[in-house]
């Protein structure tokens, strides 16, 4: 068996660099399309939250429930709601926006795995992506709040991505509500333990950018009341 290091050479030896030039430069307009369809279709719908969490979790999980449930209560106080567009949490989302009568959006994700538009989304407001990360940028830009229940490495994501933005100043603050402190609270030991405590990698005012709590109503309470201070608006 030859050498993998030799193997990843001959690799690139072997490419057309000039090639994949073209094909980057040319990329470029596909992406430019992603940006130009979510900009206009999000920017007519208004104030909105986005629901986060697992693709895997079912319907009688209790997260799927809880979801439901602040989707349903969000809409009563005129806000929409943005999910990932799939199934589990996100389908959960949806649903509950549907039933509250409220603008019920999903910016899909294309996978060869997954997913397929849930059912409960407004059928004007499905948007298809290719790209995570024009995704990841419709949902910072045009969420007034994220709602984040337990999900994966994909949920982890996009929780990061806000805190770290947040964090840095690039865009706006809004609230940020983890769900289920029993499946947060080791993670939240971790960054107060060894992040801040003994390595001093983040300041101790970051822990404030985001809340953790267990129920429906004090997820959908941490949003208004943020509101009843702050003007909505656009994040960048």
């Amino acid at each position: 068996m030859k050498n993998p290091d030799e193997r990843i050479k001959k690799a690139f030896r072997n490419m057309d660099w000039n090639e994949i030039h073209i094909s980057d430069s040319w990329r470029i307009f596909q992406i430019m399309s992603e940006f130009v369809t979510g900009f206009e279709k999000l920017a007519k719908i208004g104030p909105c939250v986005s629901i986060f969490g697992s693709a895997r979790t079912k319907p009688g999980n209790k997260y799927y429930k809880i979801a439901e449930e602040i989707a349903f209560k969000l809409t009563k106080l005129d806000y929409g709601v943005i999910t990932g567009g799939g199934p589990g949490i996100m389908e959960a989302g949806n649903k509950g926006a549907k039933k509250g009568g409220g603008k019920s959006v999903g910016v899909n994700i294309v996978l060869e795995f997954e997913q397929e538009p849930n059912k409960y989304i407004d059928q004007d407001k499905i948007i298809n992506f290719d790209y995570f990360f024009v995704r990841k940028v419709m949902f910072m830009k045009y969420s007034q709040g994220f709602v984040v229940l337990p999900g994966g490495f994909g949920t982890l994501d996009e929780l990061f991505e806000a805190i770290t933005l947040i964090q840095t100043d690039k865009i706006a603050s809004f609230p940020i509500v983890l769900i289920g402190k029993k499946y947060w609270q080791g993670l939240l030991d971790w960054i107060e333990e060894t992040m801040f405590e003994n390595q001093k990698n983040i300041n101790k005012k970051d822990m404030n950018i985001f809340k953790i709590v267990d129920t429906a109503d004090e997820a959908v309470e941490h949003i208004d009341n943020f509101y009843s201070k702050y003007v909505m608006k656009p994040n960048f």
